[in-house]
């Protein structure tokens, strides 16, 4: 065996499949068995191969598992003739098979099989100290001629083994880039969905994941934000997303250092992909504009943010305690007037004339992306005609996007009293209803 060649093959298959060349010497041990089992053994048996890589020793041996008799069921094979008494056999060995559990949850124990099991007190005798659950290993006749068919079978057993490594070692490496912005060549499109090169492995963008609008195209180059990393041998488990807010999210924390630093902080973020987003920045530090950290000098920050998204327009606006004041910038680019706070987490928002279709937007965009960045219903109004509502002005927030606040809580808890309240009522009404039905049946006819 030329030892030189089968080194240099085990470390360049290692490093190409980016897994340990202990993982790939592992393989061929196991194929190497699987073909000494496939040609000299019985199928039942246990056999592992040692292979010395140094000196180009190999040894076969044969595993069997230390027991104890209570663990296994043991069936005694009798020579019996003819189907009755075969049946009868069978159905007795059934009936006497040991269970353990409860209920109808009663597991039938392992078989014992002398191929591969050894009883306590056999073991200690090769074993001083040998306990149930240990291995011995016996050793076997060392063979180096194997048939094309258990060459075929050592042939599939490494190439299946390689690639479970390689595909562990995958998963393992980008679990921590989950959450993550990776960079991948565009490599092929398939019923709508975009396979991304990622370099060891392969990621896929699914056509809901992508941006309205946007065209890719083969051996392009883009960022994408991973959106999960999953364990399905049939298809890449790495999935992307380039219109996830998160993305966004963390585009913003490349450009922005003060981000990482914990100096600028996002509090909230929503997005329409391809067309707008807006976000929510705070400063957790005195003399920090958070804004203009976000937007950087000359704008080159949220700039370079917009170019990797398409051109798509970024509002950054400053995050506020203060309701008031927090509707008012979510509303940016357009200069509020007035807010009036009222009941039911609802605001109405009072912009002069010509502020009135910047706040409100193409197709009520900006009030939209505002309620949901706020987590307020807002209502856009002319200052000059605040009891007229405008078309598009009014946007709701969904309840899933309604942040868990005193605010929200008490209004939950103020539409249960109403609705107890009412319903109370209403079972009064029934009662005192059927009461007068009863009293009127009761009373007599008066032509009577």
């Amino acid at each position: 065996m030329d030892l030189k060649n089968l080194s240099s093959a085990v470390g360049q298959i290692a490093e190409e499949k980016g897994i340990k060349p202990e993982q790939v010497l592992g393989a061929i041990e196991s194929a190497i068995a699987a073909a000494y089992k496939k040609e000299y053994r019985k199928r039942s048996e246990f056999i592992r191969a040692k292979f010395n890589l140094k000196t180009g020793e190999i040894k076969f041996l044969q595993i069997k598992f230390v027991v104890d008799p209570s663990e296994v069921r043991v069936i005694e094979e009798t020579t019996d003739q003819g189907d009755e008494s075969h049946s009868t056999r069978q159905s007795t060995s059934k009936e006497n098979e040991p269970h353990y559990g409860r209920g109808d949850e009663q597991t039938v124990l392992p078989r014992y099989n002398p191929d591969r099991h050894i009883f306590i007190k056999e073991a200690q005798a090769f074993k001083s100290g040998a306990k149930s659950g240990d291995e011995l290993e016996f050793p076997l006749e060392v063979r180096e001629d194997f048939g094309r068919i258990a060459a075929q079978a050592a042939k599939q057993v490494i190439l299946q083994s390689i690639r479970e490594a390689e595909r562990a070692s995958i998963k393992e490496e980008f679990a921590d880039k989950e959450g993550e912005i990776v960079s991948g060549v565009v490599q092929r499109f398939e019923r709508g969905n975009v396979y991304v090169d990622l370099g060891r492995a392969v990621g896929v963008m699914f056509h809901n994941e992508s941006v309205p609008g946007e065209h890719y195209r083969v051996s392009q180059r883009l960022r994408f934000y991973v959106l999960a990393v999953q364990d399905d041998p049939k298809r890449p488990g790495i999935i992307l997303s380039r219109s996830h807010p998160k993305f966004v999210t963390k585009l913003f924390e490349l450009e922005v250092p003060e981000i990482p630093d914990g100096v600028v902080e996002i509090k909230q973020i929503t997005r329409e992909p391809g067309s707008r987003t807006k976000i929510a920045v705070f400063s957790n530090q005195e003399g920090v504009d958070p804004v203009g950290s976000a937007v950087g000098q000359r704008g080159t920050r949220v700039m370079a943010v917009t170019n990797e998204l398409g051109n798509e327009k970024i509002d950054v606006v400053e995050w506020s305690e203060d309701s008031e004041k927090y509707v008012a910038n979510a509303l940016s680019p357009a200069k509020v007037k007035l807010v009036e706070i009222l009941p039911r987490r609802e605001a109405r928002v009072l912009v002069t004339e010509d502020q009135l279709s910047l706040a409100i937007g193409k197709g009520g965009q900006n009030v939209r992306l505002a309620a949901k960045l706020t987590g307020w219903k807002i209502d856009v109004r002319s200052q000059s005609r605040p009891e007229e509502v405008q078309e598009g002005g009014v946007a709701a927030v969904p309840e899933d996007d309604v942040p868990e606040t005193e605010e929200k809580i008490a209004l939950e808890e103020t539409t249960e009293t109403t609705e107890t309240t009412e319903t109370i009522e209403t079972e009064k009404k029934q009662k005192n209803k059927k009461e007068k039905q009863k009293e009127d049946k009761e009373k007599p006819d008066s032509k009577t």
